[in-house]
């Protein structure tokens, strides 16, 4: 594969991911279409196996190491959900898999990670720090780092979300993605530019996380002027990546950010009119929606991202 990633790894993402994902729906949403006042589809990516899009990736890369790599084990780092998709793949594959999250990460993501049986290290006061207790291990054990989003296949994997969503909707004009690190957006923008290049890739982020804000106006990763706590835990990387800023500053045609009311306002929404019980950070996309922060227009595609939030986390987001 090239350095980075195209529509072309994309296409070939799908022939490798055939079977081992869900084809997950477009589903149509009269709610959020009387709302807009115009047609509005949401891809659940919640119903994919371990509940997010990041099984796609997670696959995708596994599937193509070496048999010396797998020997040597993969090492990441995530809040969660790519942590549950690694430790599936890996647990499928048989490859040892060692993930460093954050001491605040969600403790149903934890638990679930380790009954697929991926070692778990919680040493980490936040997501900078378990990159670098991640770096640590590799170097140390000589470990496979499978990167989150910023990994060429991982990319492609991603982006057969995309090669889905624009099969199943050709005339889209619209599609909102919700951005943690970009490795989502970057992999859909390059299916759906492919196809359809007049359509509209907006990302959404947390303005108390906007990585890829920042690292599109640096031009390279940096972490962001502001950061604080979010709702939105699964969009919160320390920096976007090197590949994820280069195709977002080619394909990506905005981002746009929210606060942590607009956030909680698209969970409520999307949980009352579409009945998904999805994570505040999969819901970003339709919080902007509803927050007026996107100029949409023609058949629109809401990306829902995942669904990884314990019931007790939900109600309080609800109430």
């Amino acid at each position: 594969m090239a350095a980075q990633p195209t529509a072309e790894d994309v296409d070939a993402a799908a022939r490798t991911l055939a079977g081992h994902v869900v084809r997950t729906p477009l589903l149509p949403s009269p709610a959020l279409s009387a709302r807009a006042g115009h047609e509005v589809l949401i891809k659940a990516e919640l119903f994919q196996r371990g509940g997010s899009f990041k099984l796609r990736g997670a696959t995708n890369r596994v599937r193509a190491m070496t048999a010396d790599e797998r020997a040597r084990g993969v090492t990441t780092i995530s809040a969660g959900n790519h942590a549950i998709a690694v430790a599936l793949v890996c647990r499928a594959e048989g490859v040892a898999a060692t993930i460093f999250m954050p001491r605040a990460a969600s403790a149903m993501k934890v638990e679930t990670t380790r009954a697929q049986g991926a070692t778990v290290d919680l040493e980490s006061d936040d997501a900078a720090e378990a990159f670098a207790r991640m770096d640590a291990f590799a170097a140390e054990s000589g470990a496979f780092v499978l990167h989150p989003f910023d990994d060429p296949a991982v990319i492609a994997g991603q982006g057969t979300v995309g090669a889905e969503l624009i099969q199943d909707l050709p005339a889209v004009e619209t599609v909102i993605v919700p951005v943690g690190g970009g490795g989502l957006i970057s992999g859909i923008a390059l299916a759906v530019k492919a196809r359809r290049p007049q359509a509209r890739i907006i990302g959404v982020e947390p303005r108390n996380s906007a990585a890829l804000t920042a690292g599109l106006a640096a031009g390279a990763p940096v972490r962001p002027e502001v950061t604080a706590p979010t709702i939105a835990d699964a969009l919160t990387p320390p920096t976007a990546g090197v590949h994820t800023i280069a195709i977002c500053a080619q394909l990506v045609d905005e981002v746009v950010t929210l606060d942590e009311d607009e956030l909680r306002a698209g969970l409520r929404y999307i949980y009352s009119e579409a009945k998904l019980a999805c994570e505040a950070g999969g819901a970003a996309a339709v919080a902007a929606l509803l927050a007026g922060k996107v100029d949409a227009a023609g058949p629109t595609v809401v990306v829902v991202s995942g669904g990884n939030i314990a019931p007790a986390d939900l109600a309080r987001l609800l109430t």
